[in-house]
């Protein structure tokens, strides 16, 4: 059990199964960019965690670049998606989305908006985890790690309000 500000979280996924995921997801973007130097776009805060350890199990060339978005406060999605960091030039640029969870899709969306502007060669889009229930818009999720249910989480770069990021499993709410 952890406590997070005014909530209880209880385990939900070990290191190890978000581990084999991760690497799992690795080997099928490296079977679908071999040849290619796609540039790995994490969104941030959430998705330097899983960034970082799909980069050790990546085995081709690429580069990395980073861009901050906000949506949520406390355990909800605003509904309003906000961009605090660029990513930078993309122009005919192989990308791949880096996310550290898909639900509503408003994210994406927003995203997707933006990397259409920049005139990107091409896109994709890889979520560590998915909760099919939640999400509303129809952009396929081209790499999912685990789906999940419709149920907050916590660790592993995921937070509440600010804590439990650096929790290496994943808890769900009591």
């Amino acid at each position: 059990m952890v406590k997070l500000h005014d909530l209880e979280f209880e385990p939900y996924l070990s290191h190890n199964e978000i581990q084999q995921a991760v690497k799992n997801l690795a080997q099928k973007i490296d079977e679908d960019y071999k040849g290619k130097t796609p540039i790995f776009l994490g969104i941030l805060n959430g998705a330097f965690m899983f960034l970082s350890d799909l980069m050790k199990y990546y085995e081709g060339d690429c580069e990395v670049s980073f861009t901050k978005l906000a949506s949520y406060e406390g355990t909800s999605s605003t509904g309003d998606v906000r961009t605090l960091l660029g990513a930078g030039n993309l122009k005919n640029r192989d990308v791949i989305v880096v996310e550290d969870i898909v639900d509503t899709g408003n994210t994406l969306e927003h995203i997707v908006a933006q990397l259409k502007t920049e005139a990107v060669a091409s896109y994709k889009i890889a979520s560590l985890f998915y909760k099919p229930e939640a999400y509303k818009k129809s952009l396929p999720i081209d790499y999912v790690g685990l789906e999940i249910p419709n149920k907050f989480i916590v660790g592993y770069g995921l937070d509440y309000d600010g804590l439990g990021r650096n929790i290496s499993e994943i808890y769900q709410l009591k």
